[in-house]
């Protein structure tokens, strides 16, 4: 029997034949280094902690099945995953890459990939034809966030898979902010899902990890070769913790996003806000786009409000926010892209990529939706008076 998501995020890494299964609702924390080899002439499934462990390995599993894919790989950090994927490229590949995407990515495909001989070339994604038009014979890689970080842009999943096909490029992308309860990349095509499991996967603000996972066997290879070499995995505490907030994220991610249509809906129609980034809104253009691939518009929404000074009396103004880096915890977190997730981007490229002075990016918790709304009502009377 085939379990739904949500009956998978709960039981996913207890399922039988899980390493040393005995019963416990709670995978066990595998606090060791190294393992003992009963033969010289045959070890057994685990050896040294970097290479494998039995509670990462239980992680690991359960993030494949609840993608779909092959097999599943836990990082120490979003950006070790991110890293670790690129670094199956060799000298002379070229990668296509959404422009609009997470100010580490940009950091590491513009200063580190470079000194590899790597190229790559930055388009707006929610241009199907300009992505075509980058291609080149090397091109290797088309790199996708959707929705994108911090402007919520939306790419067509299978036209960009199409395309990717027809040069024989692989296609990678940044699931983080829809999770695998809302969007699929790999029955849509995708070689590769990542994901900042940091963020709604574990929604609590408690760890850092990515999770990576892969659709053939081939390719499961390769990653788990540049982890193995790297180094960077997730540490077998963080795995437990992860495992268990993982078991909450159909409750918590489903209620964020009703409570983020109805802030979005309300900051469309303040005449303080100057545009809201939210890809359930009709008025969003790529809405059509992602309810075709997705089933929900997520908890993450951006807006503009008309300068620095009215967004810095905003944000000084909110009182129930984390007002911080990062998103997709149990509460609500305020971010400033311009200084915050994308301050590693040039101003001139911020600019381009509609990350103004005025932008704010907001990640719905689990308060009360009602006192949120009015949080933000008493806000913005606070920042009009300033203009």
């Amino acid at each position: 029997m085939t379990n739904r998501i949500e009956t998978a995020l709960i039981h996913g890494a207890i399922r039988e034949g899980y390493a040393d299964k005995k019963g416990a609702v709670n995978v066990p924390m595998y606090l060791s280094s190294t393992f003992h080899q009963e033969s010289i002439d045959e070890f057994g499934e685990y050896d040294y902690a970097r290479s494998g462990n039995p509670t990462r390995a239980a992680l690991e599993k359960a993030i494949a099945e609840l993608e779909g894919g092959n097999r599943g790989f836990a990082f120490a950090t979003g950006m070790a995953a991110v890293s670790a994927c690129f670094m199956i490229l060799s000298a002379g590949d070229h990668i296509v890459i959404t422009e609009d995407v997470y100010g580490g990515t940009y950091r590491f495909v513009t200063k580190v990939l470079p000194r590899y001989g790597i190229t790559h070339t930055f388009v707006d994604f929610t241009d199907t034809e300009a992505v075509k038009a980058a291609v080149r014979p090397e091109t290797k890689l088309i790199y996708m966030e959707t929705p994108s970080n911090p402007t919520l842009g939306i790419t067509d999943i299978r036209a960009v898979v199409e395309i990717a096909k027809q040069h024989g490029a692989l296609t990678f992308l940044d699931n983080t902010f829809m999770t695998p309860l809302h969007q699929k990349p790999l029955e849509l095509g995708v070689d590769v899902v990542i994901h900042s499991a940091t963020k709604f996967l574990s929604g609590h603000s408690d760890i850092v990890a990515g999770l990576v996972v892969t659709k053939d066997e081939a390719l499961g290879n390769e990653i788990y070769f540049v982890q193995n070499s790297f180094g960077s995995v997730l540490g077998v505490q963080d795995c437990f913790t992860l495992i268990q907030n993982m078991k909450t994220t159909a409750v918590r991610f489903n209620e964020e996003s009703r409570v983020a249509m109805r802030i979005a809906q309300f900051l469309h129609a303040h005449p303080l806000v100057e545009k809201v980034y939210y890809p359930g809104l009709p008025t969003h253009p790529g809405f059509e786009i992602h309810a075709a691939q997705a089933t929900s518009a997520g908890a993450v929404l951006s807006f503009s409000l008309p300068n620095y000074d009215i967004a810095k009396a905003f944000v000084e103004a909110m009182k129930i926010p984390v007002f911080a880096v990062s998103l997709g915890g149990v509460e609500s977190i305020l971010s400033y892209p311009a200084k915050m997730s994308h301050a590693a981007m040039e101003p001139e490229e911020r600019s381009k990529r509609g990350i103004t002075d005025g932008l704010l990016r907001f990640s719905v918790g689990l308060e009360n939706e009602d006192d949120l709304i009015e949080d933000f009502i008493q806000a913005l009377e606070i920042a009009n008076k300033i203009k």
